[in-house]
């Protein structure tokens, strides 16, 4: 048996999530159905982690196991040839028989992408939060996101329905721009962190927004954070804006 390690990119709009539901086009049976017409076996897939119905991923790690004896390029292009449009393997190579998508991964990437514009941009409705209550102050926003860096307990902006041991994530950095040279209608928010809570990144957003468009105090998302309590924090945020963008692991896993 080999291990194999691919990097997925995906649009989500037309997905369910990730993981696999009965009666729903999720990623991971679109994936796993191309794999068994390539190998003839049905072989299960892990990913670094679920991404929710509507979100996309630049940079989602999968991981399988296969007898077959296809060399890698052959077997990304193959896999290329027979996904929808709307998927495509962007990296695959053998890895170490040990090597675990969800478990190894030390360190995920999101950018969540918002359009702000005075009229809305009907190409961007697939991957951004269409904000029509006016323009966003980026500055304040990160002012108001450095209290969100560093070890802290994140409960506050964790939806229930995934239960964890610990609500204690690091975010390594958090950063908030608009375009390029500060100008344009995109705002684009990215956030590093060991690992992510259930619904964090857009729960995050829903309340940097609300300190964006001068609803909230800079001080607000830290109370918020030590407050404990997702009742206190703003909403969650659309799922369009968000894209997983990579994942880290902890040393080079290629066979």
């Amino acid at each position: 048996m080999r291990t194999i390690k691919l990097t997925l990119a995906y649009d989500g709009t037309d997905f369910a999530g990730w993981q696999r539901q009965r009666g729903c086009r999720t990623v991971q049976d679109t994936l796993e159905d191309a794999i068994e017409k390539i190998t003839g076996v049905r072989a299960p897939t892990l990913a670094s982690g679920r991404t929710d119905a509507g979100v996309h991923a630049l940079g989602q790690v999968v991981c399988f196991r296969t007898e077959s004896h296809l060399a890698a390029d052959v077997l990304l292009r193959a896999l290329n040839a027979i996904l929808p449009r709307s998927m495509a393997v962007c990296d695959l190579a053998e890895t170490h028989e040990t090597f675990h998508a969800t478990h190894d991964a030390r360190r995920k990437r999101y950018r969540y992408v918002i359009h702000d514009g005075r009229i809305r941009d009907v190409f961007a409705r697939r991957g951004a939060w269409l904000f029509t209550y006016g323009r966003l102050d980026v500055n304040a926003m990160q002012r108001a996101a450095n209290a969100l860096v560093g070890t802290h307990d994140f409960t506050s902006y964790e939806t229930t329905g995934a239960p964890r041991k610990s609500s204690v994530r690091t975010v390594h950095e958090l950063t908030i721009e608009r375009g390029r040279a500060g100008e344009g209608d995109f705002v684009s928010l990215e956030i590093e962190a060991n690992g992510f809570l259930y619904n964090m990144v857009r729960t995050i957003v829903g309340t940097l927004v609300e300190v964006g468009r001068d609803a909230r105090p800079e001080g607000w998302p830290g109370e918020v954070l030590a407050a404990k309590d997702r009742r206190r924090a703003g909403r969650t945020a659309p799922p369009e804006g968000l894209f997983l963008l990579k994942v880290e692991y902890p040393r080079t896993d290629e066979a």
